[in-house]
């Protein structure tokens, strides 16, 4: 995918390990049986730009929460279900529906599909991830490691390539780019220059976003795309970024906390185990590891 280059080596960054926290925070927690499985619905066909994006979240989600199932929807694809061919699975199975997790970070158009097969179906269509402050630090990590931001607003150096004004870019519509106006807001307060958003696929947006920056006084807009990656057709980014004439930073990607936001969100809203339930799970516990009544 291609982006703006900046000359010179990119900033190190941090890139955390906790876990999100937060009204998606995730507890680590035993999943009973009998649990819904988590379907994370992906807004493109699968293919070699997509597929390793939403491999690695999967395994960031196994890696947060140790007994979760879940799996990817794709559009369409060689060997790749889709959310309808899921849905059908578990019902012919006799399971429970799956909740499903749209990879989106606000409004897009796929998003009233999943909701008519939610409909007939059963199955939970949860939110999509944003706004929250978790997709914001991502962003600001992406645009760092472009070098057009500092790392951290601690580190009192100067960065002569950094922005003084950030063109927050997203897809689907204005629907969407209203949406990204909160997590806009969390930008700006972590960067300290003025954040304005705008749509890729509605033509003069991301222009006219870019001129009003220039108009308050920002001499170095930069684009910063709240994109997870795979919803996001790339010509779109390389276009917007080649027409105005700013540097920009690569989509979000398989940041770490995009996991860890799937897996608390999915865990948010699970049912309370019953207490048999919960005592099966502990049973099932204990004959995963031998000797743990001696260790006692």
């Amino acid at each position: 995918m291609s982006t703006a280059a900046i000359p010179g080596a990119p900033l190190p960054v941090r890139t955390p390990g906790s876990r999100a926290r937060g009204r998606h925070r995730a507890e680590r927690r035993e999943i009973v049986a009998g649990s819904p499985a988590l379907v994370l619905a992906v807004p493109a066909v699968a293919g070699p730009e997509s597929r390793p994006i939403v491999d690695e979240l999967l395994s960031i989600v196994r890696g947060e929460q140790p007994g979760i199932e879940v799996t990817a929807a794709y559009l369409g694809g060689e060997d790749a279900p889709t959310v309808a061919d899921l849905l059908a699975g578990a019902a012919e199975a006799g399971l429970p529906a799956p909740v499903i997790q749209p990879l989106t970070p606000g409004p897009h158009e796929f998003l009233s599909e999943l909701t008519k097969l939610a409909a007939e179906t059963g199955a939970q269509v949860l939110d999509p991830l944003g706004p929250h402050t978790k997709l914001s630090e991502a962003v600001h990590v992406r645009l760092s490691e472009a070098g057009l931001a500092r790392a951290d607003r601690a580190r009192l150096f100067a960065i002569a390539t950094a922005a003084d004004g950030v063109v927050l870019t997203t897809v689907g519509g204005q629907d969407a780019a209203e949406a990204a106006g909160m997590t806009g807001v969390l930008l700006a307060s972590r960067l300290a220059v003025p954040v304005v958003p705008a749509a890729l696929d509605v033509p003069g947006s991301v222009a006219a976003a870019v001129a009003h920056l220039r108009a308050m006084g920002a001499e170095r807009p930069a684009l910063a795309p709240l994109v997870i990656g795979p919803e996001a057709d790339s010509e779109l980014l390389a276009t917007a970024a080649e027409e105005t004439g700013c540097p920009s930073a690569a989509p979000i990607g398989a940041y770490p906390t995009v996991g860890q936001l799937i897996a608390a969100t999915y865990l948010a809203v699970l049912p309370e185990p019953t207490q048999e339930q919960l005592e099966a799970a502990a049973a099932a516990s204990e004959q995963r590891t031998p000797g743990a009544h001696a260790a006692r």
